[in-house]
């Protein structure tokens, strides 16, 4: 309540959004896939930022600790912090937490194997009182792969219908291509009219 009344007071079109993504792949990374430390990371979440910024996606780093990149979109500036997801950094996702106005949430629609495991990270994330306040916006990313999982088949095996502690929504896209990616900038922007600006 006193965030919805800061920024309607101080008229702050500023948005904090929080980039995270499920577990990562155990198989090797491809020509699609971001690599972390050890080359098994798969999401592709960095190479959505990088697209999204309009850099070269065609060679990704590793995220150690985090990025933060700026963007000004339909009168808003946004904030995306591009947090690491190595398991040694995953203890410090927390300190990232605060004042979140949308959690995106990455998963590769390629990893039927470890998508289990993304539901359960992602309710564990939905229970931290610093993110009650965020809406998510779930990436579903690598779309554009053939044998890749449908909308419908996430949407059930994470039990996205199942939350309502937050306002969500689920969007396929490819962070190569930039496929739905602005889609989704749209729909926090038009989330954060909705919930967080009285203007």
């Amino acid at each position: 309540m006193l965030s919805i009344l800061r920024k309607a007071r101080l008229k702050d079109k500023e948005m904090r959004i929080l980039m995270l993504y499920g577990p990562p792949s155990f198989r090797l990374s491809n020509r699609f896939a971001d690599s972390n430390s050890s080359g098994l990371d798969n999401a592709g979440k960095t190479t959505i930022v990088k697209q999204i910024m309009r850099e070269d996606v065609t060679t990704v780093s590793p995220t150690l600790g985090f990025i933060i990149k700026t963007i000004d979109f339909a009168g808003y500036r946004l904030n995306i912090w591009d947090v690491g997801g190595q398991k040694t950094l995953r203890s410090y996702w927390k300190n990232y937490f605060e004042k979140t106005d949308t959690l995106v949430w990455v998963v590769d629609a390629t990893d039927r194997l470890r998508v289990n495991d993304c539901r359960e990270e992602l309710a564990g994330l939905l229970l931290e009182e610093r993110l009650m306040g965020a809406s998510l916006l779930v990436f579903l990313n690598k779309t554009d792969v053939e044998g890749c999982m449908s909308e419908t088949e996430v949407r059930e095996r994470l039990c996205l219908d199942a939350i309502k502690t937050h306002k969500w929504t689920i969007l396929p896209c490819s962070a190569m291509t930039g496929a739905n990616l602005h889609e989704g900038l749209d729909w926090i922007v038009q989330d954060a009219k909705d919930r967080l600006f009285l203007y």
